[in-house]
Parts: structure tokens; C-alpha cells; sequence
């Protein structure tokens, strides 16, 4: 009877333990109440879980492994995972150079690398910046990238001083910039060294600042808004300009361009400008190879957009010939709307006396040189002697020439007499031959002079006349000339 009842014991004890293994679906360890939603849950603040250990030819011989299976591979100190038909190795991926700045504080070893007067950036290095970060000192860019990825968010703050400074490039891109009651740029640097900036706001700062040395800068999709001042850019081999936006509250003078340049090309974007404000100084007569700037619109009550050359400009306009310029609010310049005008400035009743010895072409200078011209309305050209429009833009082009002549001969009825624009002093242009008869000394002849010449920069055209039968006459004459692209 003794053993009887041992055997039933042992029958219910394991009853027991199988009854409640079925039970619960849920192991803890370390824990007596395991999340409902895990099969095991570890509860540990001393250990952790360590995964099946192996070399790599015992993970490969592994027989039918299942999807998911994890095992530590310590041929390459790497986790495994088995997934469909492959192992694949669980690696960490981190990024080189790169770095996230959330607060001033991750710039510390910046800053100690700038000695403690600025934040030094790494070459090559991306900083993203994450928020508004408040800066104590100046950043020299060294070549790194500083970007955010909002720039209505993303914000680098300096209250006074300048926010960059030093002599090396960069790129900043997708941030605002407030420099209040300070600069934000203060950038000399050199032909080797480059800037860009890009899809950026520049706002509420006392000065946007200089930029001065680079062999290129190109700005892009910027947003001036709120400005005291505007940005000067001096002695720049590339200046690159595109869809610049700014607004009416920027005070001050916006873009101003000094030094030498070999190109500055200003593509799109607009200047708003009201006030005592100007859009773009270059009265200090820059050295610009090439200038271009298209489709960037001018707007606003101010009554000086541009601040003109003083030297090398023409009257009614605001660059030299070095320029291309199309601009919506401001005149076009370029060789294409080249024009001129010369006309005779004596009295109305009275013209200039041109005597004629011979049956040879002759300049109607007007005895004594008394066709004393007056140019008007030039654009790339110049008169300078009278009867003389010479062409000064850069490259060759073809122009519409008009001209009136008034003409009395006070003998000689019957003469004929031909008028033509002659070409550099030498070439007749034929085509623009207008003939003349005298039939009375009282009566006063209109003559008309039109045709087309092709001038390279600095050739020029005068008017001619020739008497083609009779002897010695004087000539009463009046010229007007227009000449235009």
C-alpha cells in the first residue's frame, strides 16, 4: 500500500506542472510578471543575453536554418541572421565624417580646436545642424558643409560681432542666419578657395557683411528679409548670383561690387527697394570681364536702383560695355540695343557752307570743320569728332543707319550731286547713295540716306558727298543721323 501511494503522488505532482505550463504562455526571468505581449521576458540591471557563439564555417554548416535564426559570428565579431536563403551580417552603419549638432555644446571640441576665439569646423566634415543653435563665437567654415534640413527651423543665431569669419570656403545650405547687431559674413579669402550658400534665409541682421578673394561664389534661392545692410563682394574671380530675393524691410544698400571680377552673372530673384534704399552700387567702377545679369526685377518707390558707374557708363544708364544686362525696372545694355544719335547744332536758318573744288568724295566736315555735331541718346557709342558715330561695344554687329540731309546749292542748276555714309574713311557703302539735282539756288532739298553696315567694336561711319557733274559750288547743308542696332 506504501508504494501505491508514492506513485500517485508523483502522478499528481507532475499533472501539476504540466497543468500549469499549459496555462501560462508568457516565461518570465527576473521578473514575476512578464509582458502579455512577449513569449520571455528578461528583466536584468547586472547581464544581458548572449546569442549561440561561433566560427563562420560552423554558422554555414548549420542544417535547414530557420528565417530569423540570430547567431554571433566571432570569425568576423558580427551578428547573423538568417533570412530566406542567405546569412546576413547585422552591422552598424556609421557615418563618417558627420555631425549632429542639437545644442552649442557639440561644438566644443570645434571651439577648442579655434583656440577658443571661434569654431574651427573639420574639413570635409557635414554638420547638421537641429534646431536653433545661439553662438558665443565666429565659425570658420575650413571647408566643411553646414547644413539643415529645414531652414524655417534649422537657425545659427549670433548676437553681435560676425557669425563667419576666416579665409577658407564651404558650403552652408537649408538654414537662417541672424546676425543681429552683427555681421553675418566677414569672408576674405583666397583664388583657391570657395563659398557656397544655398536655399538659405539671411534675416533681421545689422550687416548681411563682405565676402572678398574667392575664386568662386555662388549664392542660391537666397531670402534677405529684415536687414540693416547689405553684402559687398570684392575682387571675386567667379560671383555667381541666383533667384537672390530681397524684400522690402532690408534697408541700406543691398549688393555692392568692388574690386576686379572675371565674371559676375545675377540670374533671376528681385530687389525691392523703396526709400533712399539702392538695389546695387557700382559707382566705385568695378574691373568686371564679363557682367551679366538677366531677369532680376526692380521694384519699389526708390529713385536710384542701381547706383551707376561714374566712369564708362553713358547718360540715361548705369554699367559699361563690359555688361549684359535685361532687366525688368531698369534699362537693357547690351552691344544688341547699341544706338546713337548725331544731329547739327547751328541755327535753324542757317546750316554749314561745304564747298565743293572737285569731282573726288569728300567728308561734309563743312568748311572749317563748321558741321559742328551734337551727339545724343548713346548707348555703346560715341561721336568723338563731328559727322561721326563710332561703334564701341564687344562684339561685331549689324546696324539700320538713317539720315536726313537739307540741302541749298547756291549755283550750278543741273548739277548733280550723290550723299552716302562712308565706312573707317575708306569704304563706300553703295547701297546708301542718295542722289541730288539742283533746279533752283532758293530751293531747300530733303535728302534721306538709309541702309545697314556691319561695324566691328571701334570702326565708325561718317557722311560723304560727291558732286558727279558742274564745277566749283557751295553747299548749304543741315544732317541729322540716326543709327541704331
Amino acid at each position: 500500500m506504501k508504494s501505491i501511494k508514492y506513485q500517485l503522488i508523483i502522478l499528481t505532482v507532475i499533472a501539476s506542472i504540466c497543468c500549469n505550463y499549459g496555462a501560462f504562455s508568457q516565461v518570465g526571468i527576473g521578473t514575476m510578471s512578464p509582458d502579455a505581449s512577449s513569449a520571455l521576458d528578461i528583466n536584468s540591471t547586472t547581464g544581458g543575453v548572449l546569442a549561440p557563439r561561433m566560427t563562420t564555417a560552423q554558422r554555414i554548416a548549420i542544417a535547414n536554418p530557420a528565417n530569423g535564426l540570430l547567431v554571433f559570428d566571432i570569425t568576423e565579431n558580427a551578428f547573423y541572421f538568417y533570412k530566406a536563403t542567405v546569412w546576413t551580417k547585422m552591422d552598424a552603419v556609421v557615418r563618417d565624417n558627420y555631425k549632429l549638432i542639437k545644442s552649442i555644446a557639440d561644438l566644443s571640441a570645434e571651439l577648442t580646436a579655434g583656440g577658443g576665439s571661434k569654431y574651427l569646423l573639420s574639413t570635409n566634415t557635414l554638420y547638421e545642424i537641429n534646431g536653433t543653435i545661439s553662438l558665443a563665437y565666429p565659425i570658420e567654415l575650413n571647408n566643411a558643409y553646414v547644413v539643415g534640413r529645414d531652414a524655417n527651423e534649422d537657425k545659427l543665431v549670433k548676437t553681435g560681432g560676425t557669425m563667419f569669419t576666416g579665409t577658407t570656403g564651404g558650403t552652408i545650405k537649408t538654414l537662417t542666419l541672424i546676425a543681429s547687431g552683427g555681421t553675418v559674413f566677414g569672408l576674405i579669402g583666397s583664388t583657391t578657395q570657395n563659398i557656397i550658400f544655398r536655399d538659405s534665409i539671411v534675416a533681421n541682421s545689422a550687416s548681411v557683411g563682405s565676402i572678398s578673394g574667392y575664386g568662386m561664389v555662388f549664392f542660391s534661392v537666397i531670402q534677405y528679409s529684415g536687414n540693416n545692410n547689405g553684402i559687398t563682394y570684392t575682387n571675386i574671380t567667379d560671383l555667381l548670383l541666383s533667384n537672390t530675393a530681397w524684400a522690402l524691410n532690408n534697408s541700406g544698400t543691398y549688393e555692392t561690387f568692388t574690386g576686379t571680377f572675371g565674371l559676375i552673372k545675377k540670374q533671376g530673384g528681385y530687389f525691392k527697394i523703396d526709400g533712399a534704399n539702392i538695389g546695387i552700387d557700382v559707382s566705385s567702377n568695378p574691373t568686371v570681364n564679363i557682367g551679366i545679369m538677366d531677369e532680376t526685377t526692380f521694384s519699389g518707390t526708390s529713385t536710384q536702383y542701381v547706383k551707376k558707374y561714374t566712369t564708362g557708363s553713358y547718360a540715361g544708364f548705369n554699367f559699361t560695355n563690359a555688361w549684359t544686362v535685361n532687366c525688368p525696372g531698369i534699362p537693357v545694355e547690351f552691344d544688341g540695343v547699341a544706338t546713337g544719335n548725331i544731329y547739327f547744332n547751328g541755327p535753324i536758318t542757317f546750316g554749314f557752307v561745304q564747298t565743293i573744288t572737285n569731282n573726288n568724295p569728300l567728308n561734309l566736315a563743312g568748311n572749317g570743320n563748321t558741321n559742328t555735331t551734337t551727339a545724343v541718346n548713346l548707348l555703346r557709342i560715341a561721336s568723338s569728332q563731328d559727322n561721326r558715330i563710332t561703334y564701341l561695344g564687344n562684339k561685331k554687329r549689324t546696324f539700320q543707319i538713317n539720315a536726313t540731309l537739307s540741302i541749298r546749292g547756291n549755283l550750278g542748276v543741273g548739277d548733280y550731286y550723290a550723299f552716302f555714309i562712308r565706312k573707317n574713311g575708306s569704304t563706300t557703302l553703295t547701297e546708301t547713295n542718295s542722289l541730288m539735282r539742283i533746279n533752283s539756288t532758293t530751293d531747300i532739298s530733303s535728302n534721306a540716306i538709309s541702309g545697314t553696315v556691319e561695324l566691328a567694336p571701334n570702326e565708325y561711319i561718317e557722311i560723304w558727298g560727291q558732286r558727279l557733274t558742274g564745277s566749283r559750288y557751295d553747299l548749304y547743308n543741315r544732317i541729322f543721323i540716326e543709327f541704331k542696332y
